[in-house]
């Protein structure tokens, strides 16, 4: 039977401008794992306060069980910024004390083993301060652990060590976890209930992510009329989840029949093919081709050797660890990187359109109101055969109205993302590149932004660890390992799988460099053979990349309307990329091995 941890009784809070929870019940058990979702300024975060104490009430109250431990990552930290890496995670025990504690090794491994144990955490980045806090937190023994928005500056590899830490760190039917996510992945991953907060309540749904979207669904259903934007949104979402996510749907606990008579009617997330004729006409056969483009800060070689042509209609997603390099690869699409070797050949009809992390777009207009801004915009955007005005589309990118009177520069980092979009998309691009989209954004954004990408006619490169977005808009993914760009045939299951194996090392024996390595190991002619087969496995890899460029061109001019053709390349494509994979595996062993 489970035990209840801390119960919060008709909740009741309000600001000055608001009330954010009237009269809210609701109860924390042993064994569960609560996703929480909303729109931006609903009050997730204020729920989770209330609860773990930080957020006093104006009415009802909490109670824990005698005893419990409650733990919490907000959005901002404590750290001491005079402190040490390591001194913040496990103080003043000794060495062989916290080194011997399995939780603590696990904890340390999966977020700050890139981190100086001797930095002070006045001189980290943001991201390097949050993922020291988010150890400080789980390397603590805590009944129920509150995490706010714990994925962000997490790469996709971090994102993956949380999941599973947090599903197996306490046995079932013990600990709690409360999280706060619009990574919606890690919710189908790791929860097995789901709270929404709106309307100055808490709505309990069973299950992860994709569980709540279909009950949400049923329950827009019976207020169709007040709810008919949001139930067009989930139902293509649950369209998708279950056609295009069949890992993802062999788990959640709700109806496949009536999952499958709720979008019998629903055509598919997108038609590649009539995009990409768009896109032909509209961009021509040549987009951006990077041909052995590298890019080096100092001595620091960030890429090396990149060969990329990009088609006309290609939706790729772009994968890589902090660091690795993604940035710069959109730098060098967009023209504000140059490389220091190769080139970067772009069409002369390209028109690209960016959303960066930082807001560029908006510095120029920061103290416009959003009402003029939208005023000085003609343009109309066309989504699913309807013309609509800049107004229409910002709503329907959930910006609320009254805050069409607020200026630019006092919005909130979600309205800032939504009016960012908004004018990239009116600026007609015909190539867009999306560094981190989601930060920021809830999930119904994030649903909102992903229906608009469904009937964009053009080519979209996406840079995010957000895997449920990559995977949603995406239909194919790359990665950035040690500076070199491959193509990904089995997506981000692949891309985790070539990080581990990168990053797995014997526990008890620190590798020596691998000069030493080879020099041990191959003999003079042994070497001689690889560095021979090195030459051979590189020709055939160039060869092989003139083949894929070769079918792209015959993709692009081929007539789109014969499917059976096109069903053709894109086999011959796909086996020409799973020879490439294969011959790169090589090539990094051979290389590995002559030094």
């Amino acid at each position: 039977m489970a035990v209840s941890l801390v119960v919060g009784e008709a909740l009741h809070l309000e600001y000055p401008t608001r009330v954010v929870f009237d009269s809210v019940t609701v109860g924390v058990e042993g064994g569960d794992r609560i996703g929480i979702v909303g729109r931006n300024g609903d009050g997730k975060s204020s729920l989770i306060g209330m609860l773990g104490g930080l957020i006093e009430p104006q009415a009802g109250q909490v109670t824990r069980r005698g005893g419990v431990r409650f733990g919490m990552l907000s959005q901002s930290d404590d750290l001491d910024p005079a402190t040490t890496v390591g001194h913040s995670i496990v103080g003043d025990r000794p060495e062989h004390e916290w080194a011997g504690d399995a939780n603590v090794r696990d904890v340390i491994g999966g977020l700050v083993a890139d981190l100086p144990w001797d930095a002070q955490i006045g001189a980290l980045s943001g991201g390097q301060r949050r993922r020291v806090a988010l150890a400080v937190l789980l390397v603590g023994e805590w009944d129920v652990i509150a995490l706010d928005e714990p994925t962000n500056h997490l790469d996709v590899e971090g994102i993956a060590w949380l999941a599973e830490h947090v599903k197996n760190r306490w046995a079932k039917n013990s600990g709690a976890l409360l999280v706060v996510t619009h990574d919606r992945w890690f919710l189908d991953e790791v929860c097995t209930e789901t709270w929404e907060v709106h309307s100055e309540t808490v709505e309990p749904f069973e299950g992860g992510y994709a569980a709540y979207v279909l009950q949400r669904v049923e329950r827009d259903r019976m207020n169709a009329a007040t709810e008919a934007k949001r139930q067009y949104l989930m139902r293509k979402e649950l369209a998708w989840l279950r056609r295009g996510a069949p890992a993802r749907t062999s788990k959640p606990k709700f109806r496949i029949d009536a999952a499958n008579q709720l979008i019998e009617d629903v055509p598919p997330v997108r038609n590649p093919i009539e995009l990409q004729r768009l896109a032909v006409a509209r961009l021509g056969k040549d987009v951006i081709d990077l041909e052995d483009a590298s890019v080096r800060y100092g001595n620091r070689e960030v890429l090396r050797d990149v060969m990329w042509r990009i088609a006309p209609g290609e939706r790729t997603g772009i994968l890589g660890a902090n660091g690795s390099g993604k940035s710069t690869l959109l730098g060098l699409i967009a023209g504000t990187v140059q490389p220091v070797s190769g080139r970067v050949k772009r069409g002369k009809t390209v028109r690209l359109g960016m959303l960066d992390q930082q807001f560029s777009q908006l510095a120029d207009i920061r103290d416009d109101r959003v009402r003029e801004v939208l005023a000085r915009t003609k343009t109309t955007f066309t989504i699913d055969g309807k013309d609509l005005t800049p107004a229409q589309l910002l709503e329907r990118l959930g910006f609320a109205r009254e805050h069409l009177s607020a200026r630019v520069g006092e919005l909130s980092g979600g309205q800032k993302r939504r009016l960012q979009l908004l004018l990239l998309l009116l600026s007609e691009p015909n190539l867009i590149a999306l560094d981190e989209p989601s930060n920021d954004v809830d999930t119904d954004m994030l649903a909102a932004m992903e229906d608009l990408f469904d009937s964009w006619p053009g080519t979209l490169i996406v840079v995010s660890h957000d895997r449920y977005l990559v995977e949603r808009i995406t239909d194919q993914q790359y990665a950035i390992i040690d500076g070199r760009l491959r193509h990904l045939p089995g997506g981000m299951d692949e891309y985790l799988r070539l990080r581990a194996a990168a990053t797995a090392t014997p526990s008890a024996v620190t590798p020596p460099p691998v000069s030493e390595q080879s020099a041990t190991r191959l003999s003079g002619a042994d070497e001689r053979a690889a560095k021979k087969e090195l030459s051979a496995t590189e020709r055939k890899l160039e060869r092989l990349s003139e083949r894929i460029a070769m079918i792209h061109d015959r993709m692009a001019a081929h007539d789109q309307g014969d499917y059976e053709g096109i069903g053709r390349l894109n086999d011959e494509l796909r086996q020409a990329e799973a020879e490439t994979a294969a011959l790169e595996e090589r090539w990094f062993e051979l290389s590995e091995l002559v030094g």
